[in-house]
């Protein structure tokens, strides 16, 4: 008898495969309404997060947000106005042409969605009538409406990518931070006891299509198709 597969493992939702609620403590979104001033009241470094996350103290209570690149603590940050300022949220159709920009909204007053890893940001494309374009870090456009806020700046944390993770400890200590499966070890290079693709045999098959009617453990590879062959 063989043993339960990775797959199933995490498909039962245990502890090791699923993400601690301590990582994912700090709620970063804009709060639906924002008037005057922040104060940026520390810089937090999140374990979930690949930039650090400043906490702002407003008139009516507290938020976080990734911090853009310089950001200080006691630094003064905007929320109205039209004042291009690293750091003010400002509402998209104040911000002109060619700005870089971060952390925006979706839809208005959903508190931020789009460009929120470290060292990212957007551009301000062009506005046409009620229409504002931004270019992605992807090198497309997206079409977004002119009363979705924005942070102005660069989010912090570029050189994350630059120095390399030279020992296997320091991977795991990234990985179990947000519970990621890290080694992975690739199935056909598994015994046959420990996954239905392990063992040399049967390796250069012509496809890795599971039975519609196969059980759990059995049911790897491939999505069965409905149906097969050229449609008359």
């Amino acid at each position: 008898m063989g043993k339960r597969i990775i797959t199933q493992r995490r498909g039962r939702g245990s502890n090791t495969y699923r993400v601690s609620k301590k990582a994912f403590r700090f709620k970063v979104k804009y709060p639906r309404r924002l008037q005057g001033e922040g104060t940026v009241v520390s810089l937090i470094d999140s374990p979930a997060h690949t930039s650090p996350l400043a906490k702002i103290k407003h008139s009516q209570g507290m938020f976080y947000m990734p911090a853009f690149k310089g950001m200080v603590e006691g630094q003064k940050i905007n929320f109205e106005g039209k004042e291009i300022k690293e750091g003010n949220i400002l509402s998209l159709k104040d911000i002109p042409v060619k700005t870089p920009i971060y952390n925006i909204e979706s839809h208005p007053g959903d508190g931020g969605r789009f460009i929120r890893s470290g060292g990212s940001y957007s551009e301000v494309s062009r506005i046409i009538g009620g229409k504002i374009f931004i270019l992605m870090p992807s090198k497309k456009e997206k079409i977004f409406h002119p009363d979705c806020r924005a942070t102005v700046g660069e989010i912090a944390g570029r050189g994350r990518l630059d120095k390399p993770v030279l020992k296997a400890g320091k991977k795991h200590h990234i990985k179990k931070a947000k519970s990621k499966l890290w080694p992975r070890t690739s199935a056909v290079k598994m015994n046959a006891i420990d996954h239905p693709f392990g063992s040399g045999r049967g390796k250069r098959v012509k496809s890795k299509i599971a039975k519609r009617n196969a059980p759990p453990g059995r049911r790897v590879g491939l999505v069965r198709p409905k149906r097969t062959g050229k449609r008359k």
